[in-house]
């Protein structure tokens, strides 16, 4: 009968102990990573797209490419108009002929233009083409009709007065120079360049596929270094501040850890829960705040792995 009662004393006071215990850490979470979308910056077929989940790529490398035939044709019609300014200058007579040849391919473009836009139209009604697409073939035939208007005033002008002609024909280098940039840009933007260091988490293109401005093409992050999202307790929230070392650790097997040396680089201003008005000592450590832990990567942390922080690199 006294050596029930011993144990069960016993076993009171271990339940209590249990219970009543602090955990062996300040704060917990799970590990991340800045992770970046890479999106397509332009439309077109996916002509090149080497990207590999798991691929480690560099910033500024060209992982890919979009085909960019159109802008490149318009960028070269731009280039040939600006070169025949040049010669339209010299002598009035064959710069009008050279002008009215340009007159009937533009006009040709345009009526080409006109039908391009009538079937684009059919396609939208039937969710078979994007409102982007049908607003491009309208802007183009903006700039062709607003070209043909430039155009035949350069006729009627180089038949008033040749100098006159060519002061404006002159004039219109500078548009058709910005119109060459943004051709130019338009073809860069074909080029599919990874932004920053790090290892491809998943792709959701592939080769030969349409890709439309703002589409997602892969998703990469920065491995090398990841961030500890953890809670900490209101209580503990005065003992810590940003830039303040700290270590994380992780599980390494049944009972032992492996340690990281980690700095806050972040330290949320509102509490995970909403505050009673009134509050006790022992209330207020049931508050969490959310802090971020920058903690170098040798390898084995990974994005989604649960770790513990410890205030000054408390080893509990």
């Amino acid at each position: 009968m006294k050596y029930n009662i011993i144990i069960g004393i016993a076993t009171v006071m271990l339940m209590n102990a249990c219970g009543n215990g602090a955990p062996g850490y300040d704060a917990s979470g799970n590990f991340e990573a800045d992770e970046v979308m890479v999106s397509a910056q332009q439309n077109g077929q996916i002509l090149d797209f080497s990207v590999q989940e798991g691929d480690r790529l560099t910033a500024g490398q060209t992982v890919g490419q979009i085909d960019v035939t159109i802008p490149t044709l318009q960028r070269e019609q731009v280039q040939a108009s600006i070169n025949a300014l040049k010669d339209k200058t010299h002598d009035p007579l064959p710069q009008t002929e050279l002008v009215k040849r340009q007159l009937l391919v533009q006009e040709a473009q345009l009526q080409q233009q006109y039908r391009e836009r009538k079937r684009t139209e059919n396609l939208v009604k039937s969710d078979a083409a994007t409102q982007k697409q049908l607003d491009d073939i309208n802007a183009l035939i903006d700039q062709l009709e607003r070209q043909i208007s430039v155009t035949r005033q350069q006729i009627k002008l180089n038949n008033a007065n040749t100098s006159t002609q060519n002061r404006t024909i002159l004039s219109e280098k500078a548009p058709l120079e910005k119109s060459l940039a943004q051709y130019a840009e338009q073809i860069r933007k074909g080029q599919i360049i990874n932004p920053v260091n790090g290892v491809v988490l998943s792709r959701y293109a592939l080769k030969g596929e349409m890709a439309a401005t703002g589409k997602p093409l892969y998703k990469i992050a920065n491995i090398d270094t990841l961030y500890l999202k953890a809670y900490i307790t209101g209580d503990k929230l005065p003992g810590i501040k940003l830039g303040q070392t700290v270590t994380a650790r992780i599980d390494q097997g049944e009972k032992n850890y492996k340690s990281y040396p980690g700095t806050i680089t972040w330290i949320s201003d509102k509490s995970e829960f909403t505050p009673k008005t009134i509050q006790t000592k022992n209330e207020r450590a049931n508050l969490v705040y959310a802090v971020k832990v920058r903690v170098k990567n040798d390898g084995y942390l990974k994005i989604g792995m649960y770790g513990e922080m410890l205030i000054n690199n408390q080893n509990k």
